[in-house]
């Protein structure tokens, strides 16, 4: 960066034109918000694919969980475990936008994240058969303070954010101490303490940037978004298309029940994509009140996403008989996460911009996903609604433009 300081701890001093390096130290200054050709690094890249091992372990035991009949099991790890993701990687993205200075101890604490949240996919599978959440809260655990040691690094360098960066890592560091005081505890106390942590975590962020906003880039956080969006949308492909290939692989022939849902499933996530990626939001991160609901309201996208891609897993084992689920509810398996995902992308990224009768498109579209699981054909109904909804949007969106 212009202006930026650097810092060379050597063994021995440098040659003139060469230089020998140990350690690349830099002041973690904050970064423009107006930076020209802000993109995603390799760096942010690797850490979201690491990512991905978490994700597609929640999304994984939420079928299996679904497919069993273990609704309310399945729906309360899911929630838990995905809060524990999105929370991490969203706190990252956000400091990362406003303070990545990709020296080494940068470098180094993000794989400390990274290897906090492959300790968190670990413990996936002992959270969803046992209740036992030692291992994933000893991976958020570290992940959270890896953070608080960036957020320390930021608060020496950058005076005029310091009680902002103090806030962030005097908040999150007591936070973890209290999810570490939590494992002693039995039911419910887990329980209420668990959400009392959560809320505290929410709550962090609206009061560290009382004090003064952080310097993050609205095309940056919409691209860093988008590009997780995409990820999760991705691994819901993923578990459709193993199903279906499972599915196919156990019965001889041609089956036109088999073909019509895979199609369905693949109109259903081409008119998600459509939907998510038609209109840029950066004109929606320009005050604090906002930008923290859409990013909060992701949460809700990536759940919902990953959740779709299970509950069409889930349709694919009652078509062939190996779920042990009734009619409707193998509908809903898919109808509440799409009805969720439409009404939040509305209230994120359509709404706002939109004018007139098209406004209402998304929540009446959410409702009719919703009835469509009623019926003997809901997952083909349910995608051709979506696909109705994504051409309505863009029709109405380019009206505006």
């Amino acid at each position: 960066m212009p202006g930026e300081t650097r810092e060379a701890v050597g063994l021995e001093p440098a040659a003139e034109g060469r230089g020998t390096r140990v350690l690349d130290l830099r002041r973690l200054t904050a970064r423009r918000t107006d930076e020209a050709y802000r993109s995603s690094t390799s760096l942010e890249l690797f850490f979201d694919l690491c990512f991905v091992a978490a994700v597609a372990q929640a999304a994984s035991h939420l079928y299996h969980d679904l497919s069993g009949g273990h609704l309310g099991h399945a729906v309360g790890n899911y929630l838990w475990v995905f809060f524990a993701i999105g929370w991490a990687w969203g706190n990252f993205t956000w400091f990362a936008s406003a303070y990545d200075n990709d020296d080494d101890p940068y470098r180094l604490l993000t794989m400390v994240q990274i290897a906090g949240a492959l300790t968190l996919a670990a413990g996936v599978p002992r959270a969803f058969e046992s209740g036992d959440y030692l291992v994933i809260t000893l991976g958020y655990v570290i992940l959270r303070l890896a953070m608080v040691m960036q957020w320390l690094r930021a608060a020496r360098a950058d005076p005029e954010r310091r009680t902002t960066t103090l806030r962030y890592a005097v908040g999150y560091a007591l936070v973890q101490a209290g999810w570490v005081a939590r494992l002693a505890c039995d039911q419910p106390t887990y329980l209420y303490v668990g959400l009392a942590l959560a809320v505290g975590e929410l709550l962090i962020p609206i009061w560290a940037e009382r004090a003064q906003v952080t310097t993050f880039h609205p095309e940056h956080i919409t691209e860093r978004f988008g590009l997780f969006t995409m990820i999760v949308l991705g691994e819901a492909v993923l578990a459709a298309t193993i199903a279906v290939q499972t599915a196919a692989d156990s019965r001889a022939g041609t089956d036109v029940d088999l073909l019509v849902l895979a199609g369905s499933g693949l109109l259903l996530v081409f008119s998600l994509w459509w939907l998510y990626f038609d209109r840029t939001t950066q004109r929606m991160l320009r005050s604090m009140s906002t930008t923290i609901i859409w990013g909060y309201g992701h949460y809700l996208v990536f759940t919902s996403t990953a959740a779709i891609g299970a509950g069409l897993a889930v349709a694919v084992d009652a078509l062939i008989g190996q779920a042990h689920v009734t009619h409707l509810q193998q509908g809903l398996a898919v109808g509440i996460p799409l009805a969720a995902w439409i009404a939040t992308v509305w209230w994120l990224r359509v709404g706002p911009p939109l004018r007139g009768p098209a406004v209402a498109a998304s929540p009446v579209a959410a409702v009719l996903v919703l009835a469509a699981a009623w019926t003997s054909a809901a997952v083909p109904l349910m995608a051709v609604i979506t696909a109705a909804l994504a051409a309505v949007k863009t029709w109405a969106v380019r009206r505006t433009d």
